[in-house]
């Protein structure tokens, strides 16, 4: 998720980023403005940089152990007789 002080700076910035005549209602439209971003973020579903990376390791893994067991069915595959190279084992018909 988002992290509180990456809000808070959002929401600071924001909030210097006004008018001066508004400045005098700064803590109170800082405080808005963290309440409306916090809100936002939480409805996007954001995960970290942490847990991203994490997931990316495992999908790499899971791709290239994908990679590998396709490559050995295919060697299976060519090392059975010839008539037998179309024949899949199909759970319902077993």
């Amino acid at each position: 998720m988002f992290e509180p002080s990456n809000l808070n700076d959002l929401a600071r910035k924001l909030s210097q980023a006004l008018p001066n005549d508004l400045q005098l209602l700064k803590g109170d439209i800082e405080k808005t403005f963290q309440a409306i971003l916090q809100a936002s973020f939480s409805r996007m579903n954001l995960v970290s940089r942490e847990e991203f990376d994490v997931q990316k390791s495992v999908l790499l893994k899971t791709r290239q152990q994908l990679e590998r067991l396709e490559a050995r069915v295919e060697e299976l595959e060519k090392a059975l007789p010839t008539g037998d190279k179309h024949q899949h084992l199909d759970p319902e018909t077993t």
